[in-house]
């Protein structure tokens, strides 16, 4: 199998991770590839040119985190990602659906700012700040019941946070919110984060 990311992409960083916490990565190659480029090596396998692309060896591309994550379940590996059923992992789905959803305004507030000034948004700004502190603030409320094993949901909150802490940095995440602080910092001090670390930005 071979994956192919980015590695500024938080999206392909959670798949990096966890490839790493499952001790999966011996049996997937990782290929960087270059993005909003006409010559990117991912776009012979996926003309959509997103990342992660994960590459079977029947020739599918799985093109989304949240499914290719899924999949690494159905390889064996002792530690899952997600629960196999029931209401754990409509639960565990739930978590992971919401920090990738709050990824993803991050991501739109990100692209607003790499714009020519005069071409933002500032309503579209105004917009996804709102939504991700809100999400934030929920977060820090539950804090304490975050857990410290790196299934998919702590995996995908990790790497949201380290984007910020990276490459998103006009957001002070961190400030009047010490629980989700301190349960980053924990976090963060794991391997397999240690060998993902994006490089920074000038935002």
């Amino acid at each position: 199998m071979r994956l192919f990311y980015s590695s500024g992409s938080p999206y392909a960083r959670m798949v990096r991770v966890a490839l790493r916490e499952t001790n999966l990565l011996p049996r997937v190659t990782e290929v960087e590839a270059t993005l909003r480029d006409p010559a990117s090596a991912i776009l012979p396998v996926n003309p959509v040119g997103r990342v992660p692309t994960l590459l079977l060896p029947d020739g599918t591309a799985l093109t989304e985190t949240v499914l290719i994550l899924d999949f690494l379940d159905t390889l064996g590996a002792a530690h899952r990602l997600l629960p196999a059923e029931g209401a754990a992992r409509w639960r565990a789905m739930a978590a992971l659906g919401r920090a990738i959803g709050m990824m993803d305004g991050v991501a739109v507030w990100n692209r607003e700012l790499r714009r020519p000034e005069h071409e933002r948004s500032p309503g579209v700004i105004a917009q996804e700040i709102t939504r991700t502190n809100r999400v934030a603030d929920v977060l820090e409320a539950e804090a304490g019941r975050l857990g410290d094993t790196p299934d998919a949901p702590g995996i995908a909150l990790l790497c949201l946070l380290g984007y910020a802490e990276r490459r998103h940095r006009t957001w002070p995440w961190r400030d009047g919110r010490p629980g989700l602080a301190a349960w980053y910092d924990a976090m963060a001090a794991r391997p397999s984060f240690a060998a993902t670390l994006p490089p920074l930005s000038g935002l």
